[in-house]
């Protein structure tokens, strides 16, 4: 990310939350290589589609997207630096809820989504050294660095993962509450080691073993799950 000028600071502190929430919309969007639609982003905020028709003709206005022919639409180098700020602090703050107040994994995103568009410069750095500058947030998401270069890539799902491997799990998906209450309880967390069995006929579910405990996972849950398959010998 690269350092911000100081025309981006003053426009970032001109940003609602709303086009904030648009802009994280879009990037999650061309991470997981969605097309980024209208009708893709309505879904993702949860609103109808004419309101983001209006929303994306003011960000096109403010140069923080740019789209083909009406039909996809992408960040500009402008939105993309808002975009992770924006991330950093979300994340940051899920971290700072995790680890210093003890809310739960599941809990910390929406606290986090209410939280994020309060947030002064200063006192997301005084969190940043609270925490000791982490790389990572509870569920395994990277956290953007104020300056320097931000990968999002996920690692590979654990659904994908053949039978036999043991799998490290790096990442999971935090947009689904429930899903991470009970993978919470079954031990499914980023460092978590996983022997990925066999997985059912006819749509069933993937079996792991963790801490010498068969688990089964249906596929939708299994694919919230990501990580690195174990060379042999690594631990």
């Amino acid at each position: 990310m690269a350092t911000d000028t100081r025309e981006d600071r003053l426009d970032c502190c001109e940003l609602t939350s709303a086009v904030e929430d648009y802009l994280k919309a879009i990037y999650h969007l061309s991470v997981e290589q969605d097309p980024v639609t209208t009708s893709a982003i309505a879904d993702r905020v949860q609103v109808a589609p004419p309101s983001v028709s209006a929303m994306l003709r003011r960000l096109r206005g403010s140069s923080l997207v740019s789209d083909d022919a009406g039909r996809t639409v992408a960040l500009t180098d402008h939105g993309r630096r808002h975009a992770l700020r924006i991330i950093r602090r979300h994340r940051l703050l899920e971290t700072f809820l995790a680890e210093v107040l003890d809310v739960p994994w599941d809990e910390v995103h929406v606290e986090a989504e209410r939280l994020e568009h309060a947030l002064s410069d200063p006192l997301e750095e005084r969190i940043a050294r609270k925490l000791g500058h982490p790389t990572h947030d509870p569920h395994g998401d990277p956290i953007p660095p104020r300056d320097g270069g931000h990968d999002e890539s996920w690692p590979e799902p654990l659904d994908a993962v053949p039978a036999g491997m043991r799998f490290r799990v790096e990442r999971v998906s935090d947009r689904d509450s429930e899903a991470l209450r009970y993978l919470a309880d079954l031990g499914v967390r980023p460092g978590a080691v996983l022997a990925v069995g066999e997985r059912a006929p006819f749509g069933g579910p993937l079996w792991v073993d963790l801490r010498g405990r068969s688990r089964a996972l249906g596929i939708p849950l299994a694919r919230l799950v990501h990580g690195r398959v174990l060379a042999a010998g690594d631990t």
